[in-house]
């Protein structure tokens, strides 16, 4: 791992060593016959985009491209001979920012299918063989903000990461489950390092802190798409981190109309948002903490850990609908730890997640993500993580159509 990471960074400056991304085309279309192309291709035109790119193929192919490629403003796919068009959208809002506006073509008159893939966040679905006026409003709606409105395929998720006590590994953790997600799950995400001044999440994943994340703090109306492109390191192609190191003595509060403010702007942007929090800096932020979110309390097996365990599920509140808590038990069978059922007997619960001890996590951990990576029991725990945070594919219902002729 880089060592001069750290004393690389320029004070007041962003990461400049930061790689920056392929900005994305206005739109991209994927279609699967050349009549539907041509009438995409000349509304488009008319429209004076002249920076669309067109591949033919279908949803599958889309969502294929997208899982290495930057989302544009629009989006066309074709659903022709898609066998589950539903599942495939909602595996393609997975590999798209939120904000990408979707129009959906395809060769099924359906009601049913077009309620669902509205209620989906699609913008409009139509029946081939296409009709150019009705696809160059429906474009030009979308890319001039005129009356059609999507609402995106997916909004997205915000999740902290509490350690309830100093040294529990809640920052690896959340760092491992950010770039697990977006490395693995090959999701858009950021994470956020609440701890300005003695955070590590950067450190693990390699990168230069920068200022970006005080300043978005401090003049948070100043926080826009270029705010972020330069202000956010690119710890890969789809992990982003604002993260700071600002000097020891320096008075940073953490508003909580600032955070929201931020937080907001970024659930725009990424499907994922990790937030490592300090514990210090949650106490002072209610309103933040009861946000549409899961919050994922990391503890190891002590006594101290089982007690603060209860205090904070007690002062976060009970599960909503809206609104969750996990807990991940770290470092589990450490010496000097309770046992299991001591420890649900303290804390009041059994954990979500169980992740045992293993000395070469903590030797990992000071070394980066790429060594941590090679932790089994830590990758084990992680991905159990990122499947309760991501949600298991939900059955769709399947239409009139395919119920009488599938």
């Amino acid at each position: 791992m880089r060592r001069d990471a750290y004393t690389a960074t320029v004070p007041g400056s962003v990461a400049a060593s930061t790689p920056g991304r392929v900005a994305a085309p206005t739109a991209k279309v994927f279609v699967s016959d050349q009549d539907s192309e041509g009438v995409i291709r000349q509304s488009l035109s008319d429209l004076g985009v002249d920076d669309a790119e067109f591949t033919k193929g279908t949803v599958e192919t889309a969502s294929a491209a997208l899982a290495t490629q930057a989302s544009p403003r629009l989006l066309i796919v074709d659903l022709s001979g898609v066998d589950d068009p539903l599942a495939r959208i909602d595996e393609l809002a997975g590999r798209c920012e939120p904000d990408v506006s979707v129009v959906t073509v395809g060769d099924r008159n359906d009601v049913i299918l077009y309620r669902h893939l509205k209620e989906a966040g699609v913008a409009e679905y139509y029946f081939k063989p296409l009709v150019r006026d009705l696809v160059k409003r429906t474009c030009s709606s979308i890319l001039n903000g005129g009356q059609v409105k999507s609402t995106g395929l997916r909004s997205g998720k915000l999740i902290f990461v509490l350690g309830v006590r100093g040294g529990v590994g809640a920052t690896t953790i959340a760092a491992s489950a950010a770039w697990h997600m977006a490395e693995k799950e090959q999701r858009w995400v950021m994470l956020v390092d609440l701890d300005m001044q003695n955070g590590d999440s950067a450190l693990l994943l390699d990168s230069s802190p920068s200022h970006a994340l005080r300043e978005a703090f401090e003049k948070p109306d100043r926080v826009d798409k270029l705010f972020l492109e330069r202000g956010t390191i690119h710890a890969s192609q789809r992990l982003d981190v604002l993260a700071s190191l600002e000097p020891l003595g320096a008075n940073i509060p953490l508003n909580e109309d600032a955070v929201l403010l931020l937080f907001g702007k970024l659930l725009h942007r990424y499907r994922f948002i990790f937030v490592d929090m300090p514990a210090s800096a949650a106490v002072g932020l209610i309103r933040v903490m009861r946000e549409p979110s899961t919050c994922v309390l990391v503890s190891n097996a002590s006594l101290s850990s089982a007690r603060e365990l209860a205090r904070w599920r007690e002062w976060i509140g009970p599960n909503s609908p809206e609104r969750k808590t996990l807990h991940v038990l770290n470092m589990a069978g450490a010496n000097g730890g309770l046992s299991e059922g001591e420890f649900i007997h303290v804390a009041g619960q059994a954990p979500d997640i169980t992740i045992a001890y293993d000395r070469d996590i903590a030797i990992a951990s000071n070394l980066g993500i790429k060594a941590t990576q090679k932790c089994a029991v830590l990758n084990t725990g992680i991905a159990k993580l990122i499947r309760d945070l991501a949600g298991e594919p939900v059955a769709r219902p399947r239409s009139l159509f395919s119920r009488i002729f599938g």
